[in-house]
């Protein structure tokens, strides 16, 4: 993911987290954000354990934590 792109998912994640405490709100603004200005599709998955194993576009994955909270969020076609 371009550094841009990067900047973008982690300001995206604030806003969500700071208007959402449930983590399935957190991931579906973050989704339908990203789904509206990038294109779809893009899945985000949002949460303190989990494990993943994806598929996605070259170059449209990040995964990062804001605070406790993991945050996955990829491109696919």
């Amino acid at each position: 993911m371009t550094e841009d792109m990067q900047q973008e998912a982690i300001e995206v994640a604030s806003e969500a987290m700071a208007k959402f405490t449930i983590e399935k709100d957190i991931a579906q603004h973050i989704k339908r954000t990203f789904d509206e200005r990038k294109g779809p599709t893009w899945h985000c998955i949002v949460g303190r354990n989990f494990g993943s194993f994806v598929t996605h576009e070259t170059k449209h994955f990040i995964y990062f934590y804001l605070g406790h909270c993991a945050i996955l969020l990829f491109k696919t076609q």
